[in-house]
């Protein structure tokens, strides 16, 4: 609709002009209405004809186009000015120096709207070389150079190349995320065999009557219960991780003071630090945070902190779990868990939190996990809208968790 609108306004402003023009050079009206039906009549000769080779060169370069588009103008000022001067107004030998000023203009025209039109066929040859980019699969990165040409096409360059720079970001992310799925893959499959093979061969010892004497009986009974556990466990994190990266975790949210979150993690793991000779620790800042939070979901985050750092400190050392307000935002609470590990090495600190990942003092085959507690621990923290990091300390590491107060302690 405004298009059009504009058409009107130019056709209507033109025929005004013209008939203004003619009052002031004092033409009657017949002389005026021959000019204008020449001048009309002449610019839809041209227009016809522009369409028609349109038309007919809707294939040829931009180039051409352009020039055919630059030409329609030359040619309804020519096909005017002849009819004009042919029938009333200057003589011949004045006709024809019209005539050749005019070609004299129309070849400037024509090969200026030529060149032009180059350019903005370049210009758009290299936007076409961007675009089939996005269908490539080996381009990984956007083609780069200036564009030139209008700003219309400049900035749908600069469209195209952020698409083109975040499509190869994409495609990194999914190559790291299908290699990291191989590994997983790779990696659980191994976790799920050991155990299993384990239970198969006590239990076929027990069957066998290979081993009888009550003590040994005893133990096999504890160590088939153990590796059932851990295979538990295992089938747990998938489980978790696959709701996790579904987007299918669904958090019933209820305000519970830290002290509590903690108390019940310490209680919940003391027995196996006890067993390991690990001494565990807990204490909660004054006032106590409040937050918002699934219990079980949290609750579980903070149980395989508490697990992996009980597995990796050493006997006799000391396991630390705390509860703050955040030093840097009063509306941030934290917890850390801090052990005694002997540190993650550096370039390791990024990737701890990654799919399957396991650092040479990370993890090790038989440890009872397959890289995805500190995968699980991370998808539920950023569930509850939070944060968690690692980061060096002492003789370990630490372990922090931050999330948002909730809104009533705020």
């Amino acid at each position: 609709m405004s298009r059009r609108l504009l058409l009107g306004g130019v056709v209507a402003g033109g025929v005004l002009g013209a008939s203004l023009l003619a009052a002031d050079a004092s033409m009657g009206a017949w002389d005026t209405g021959v000019l204008l039906s020449w001048a009309l009549g002449s610019a839809a000769v041209a227009a016809v004809v522009a369409a028609v080779l349109l038309r007919v060169l809707r294939h040829a370069s931009l180039a051409v186009q352009a020039g055919v588009a630059a030409l329609a103008p030359v040619l309804a000022f020519a096909v005017a000015l002849l009819g004009t001067g042919a029938t009333m107004f200057i003589s011949a030998h004045d006709l024809r120096a019209l005539l050749v000023v005019t070609v004299a203009a129309a070849t400037v025209g024509l090969v200026t709207a030529l060149v032009l039109g180059e350019r903005v066929a370049a210009a758009s040859q290299r936007l076409g070389d961007r675009a089939q980019q996005i269908g490539d699969d080996g381009a990984v990165a956007p083609a780069g150079g200036s564009v030139g040409g209008p700003s219309e096409l400049v900035r749908l360059a600069a469209e195209l190349d952020g698409a083109l720079t975040r499509l190869a970001e994409t495609r990194e992310q999914a190559a790291a995320a299908e290699d990291s799925r191989r590994q997983l893959v790779a990696w659980v499959s191994h976790d799920l065999r050991t155990p299993l093979s384990g239970i198969r061969a006590m239990v076929e010892a027990l069957e066998d009557g290979v081993v009888d004497d009550p003590e040994t009986v005893a133990r096999y009974y504890r160590t088939m219960g153990r590796e059932t556990d851990r295979l538990a466990g295992l089938v747990d994190d998938l489980f978790e991780l696959s709701r996790i990266q579904a987007g299918a975790l669904s958090l019933e949210l209820e305000q519970i003071a830290l002290d509590e979150l903690v108390s019940d993690a310490v209680a919940g793991v003391s027995l196996a630090a006890s067993a390991k000779g690990v001494d565990l620790k807990g204490a909660v800042a004054s006032p106590t945070p409040v937050v918002e939070l699934s219990i079980p979901e949290m609750a579980r985050v903070v149980r395989n902190l508490l697990d992996n750092a009980i597995r990796h400190t050493p006997r006799g050392g000391t396991v630390w779990v705390e509860a703050a307000l955040a030093d840097d935002d009063r509306e941030t609470a934290l917890v850390s868990v801090r052990d005694g590990c002997g540190g993650i090495p550096a370039p390791d600190l990024p990737r701890v939190f990654e799919l399957a990942y396991r650092g040479d003092a990370a993890r090790t085959p038989g440890d009872g996990g397959a890289g995805l507690g500190l995968a699980v621990a991370r998808g539920l923290v950023e569930a509850h809208h939070g944060e968690i990091s690692v980061r060096n300390e002492g003789q370990g590491c630490r372990f922090t968790i931050r999330l948002p107060l909730a809104a009533t302690s705020r």
